[in-house]
C-alpha cells in the first residue's frame, strides 16, 4: 500500500482555541502596558525618592511576569501546533500556563498578607498625598488591561480547524468547559491587581479621613483572601484539564448515542480535553452485531467539541 493511499484517513492534531491569535495579541498588548507602567513607577520612585512608587512598580512586575507566561504559552502553542512530537497537539499548553499563573497568584497573595500583618503589628506612617494618586493610577492601568483581556466568547469552542475526516468533528456551540484558561489566568491577574488597588484606595482614604492606620493593612488581608480564592479556582479548573478529568456532559452524550442501542454496550470510555473547545474520546464497544467503527462515529457527529474519536468494537462471546 502506497503512503498516498492513507491520506483520506490522516488528520492534523491542531486543537487550539477559536480565538487563539486574538488572545495572543491581547496578552502581548497588556504585557507592554504593564511593563511601561512598571518602568514609569520605578523610575519615578528613584527620581522622587518614593519607596511607595518603587514598591508599586515591583508589584506590577510580578503581574507582568505572569502575563509574559500567558503570552509565551500562546506563541509556543501556535508555533508547535503541527509538531508530531505532541501526541494530541499543543492545545493544553494554555492550561499548563494557567496552572503556573495560579501558583504565582497565590504567592503574590501570601506576600500581600505577610506585608499587611507586619503593618498591623508595626504601623508605619503613610504618605497619603503620594499613595492615593498612585493607587488610582494602578487601578486605571488594571481596568484598561482587564478590558483588553475580557473575552465575551470565552466559552466558545475552538472551531478554527474543521475537518471532514473520520471521527474528526468540529462544532460551533458554546460550553463552559471550553473556556480558554490561559486567557482567564491573565484576566484574573489584572483583576486581582485591580481589586488590591480598590481596597488600597478605600483603606487609604478611610485611614486619612479617620486617622485609623490599621484600616489600610486590614484591607490588604481582605485582598489576600480574595486573591487566594481566585487562585484556588483557577488552579482547580486548569489542573482538572491537566489531569484529564472527564467532562460529564460529553460523556453522557456519548453514552446516550452508543450504550444499549442494538445490543451495543460501552465497555470502556476515555474522554479528555485536548484544547479549548476540543475533546478526544477512545470508546471500546462490545456488540452482538458489530458494525464498522465509521457507523458508530457517525452517531457521535453532532456532539459539540468532540474533535478526535477512536472506536474499537469487539463481538460478544458467542455472537454470530
Amino acid at each position: 500500500m502506497h503512503a498516498e493511499s492513507l491520506d483520506p484517513w490522516r488528520h492534523e492534531h491542531v486543537f487550539l482555541g477559536a480565538h487563539h491569535a486574538r488572545n495572543e495579541r491581547r496578552s502581548w498588548a497588556v504585557v507592554a502596558l504593564c511593563a511601561a507602567t512598571m518602568a514609569a513607577e520605578i523610575g519615578g520612585g528613584w527620581r522622587w525618592g518614593s519607596m511607595a512608587l518603587i514598591a508599586e512598580g515591583l508589584h506590577m512586575s510580578t503581574h507582568a511576569g505572569a502575563l509574559v507566561i500567558a503570552a509565551l504559552a500562546y506563541a509556543y502553542a501556535r508555533r508547535h501546533a503541527r509538531d508530531e512530537r505532541f501526541a494530541f497537539g499543543t492545545g493544553k499548553l494554555g492550561d499548563l500556563a494557567a496552572f503556573a499563573s495560579a501558583i504565582v497568584l497565590a504567592m503574590i497573595a501570601l506576600l500581600i498578607g505577610w506585608d499587611s500583618a507586619e503593618r498591623l503589628l508595626h504601623p508605619v506612617a503613610i504618605a497619603f498625598r503620594q499613595a492615593i494618586p498612585l493607587a488610582a493610577v494602578g487601578l486605571a492601568v488594571n481596568l484598561v488591561s482587564a478590558l483588553l483581556l475580557q473575552d465575551p466568547n470565552s466559552a466558545s469552542p475552538g472551531h478554527a480547524h474543521r475537518h471532514a475526516h473520520h471521527g474528526h468533528h468540529h462544532h460551533h456551540h458554546h460550553h463552559d468547559h471550553d473556556a480558554d484558561h490561559n486567557l482567564r489566568a491573565a484576566y484574573v491577574h489584572v483583576l486581582a491587581d485591580a481589586a488590591v488597588s480598590v481596597l488600597a484606595l478605600a483603606g487609604l482614604s478611610a485611614a486619612w479621613a479617620l486617622g485609623w492606620l490599621w484600616i489600610d493593612p486590614a484591607m490588604g488581608i481582605v485582598g489576600m483572601l480574595v486573591i487566594l480564592n481566585w487562585s484556588w479556582s483557577l488552579a482547580r479548573s486548569s489542573g482538572g484539564v491537566l489531569l484529564d478529568i472527564r467532562p460529564d456532559a460529553i460523556a453522557h452524550a456519548i453514552a446516550e448515542r452508543l450504550d444499549g442501542s442494538n445490543g451495543d454496550r460501552i465497555a470502556d470510555l476515555h474522554l479528555w480535553r485536548v484544547g479549548p473547545g476540543h475533546h478526544a474520546a477512545v470508546v471500546s464497544l462490545v456488540s452482538h452485531a458489530p458494525q464498522p467503527p465509521a457507523f458508530y462515529k457517525s452517531r457521535l457527529a453532532d456532539i459539540a467539541g468532540l474533535s478526535h474519536v477512536t472506536i474499537e468494537v469487539q463481538p460478544c462471546p458467542g455472537a454470530h
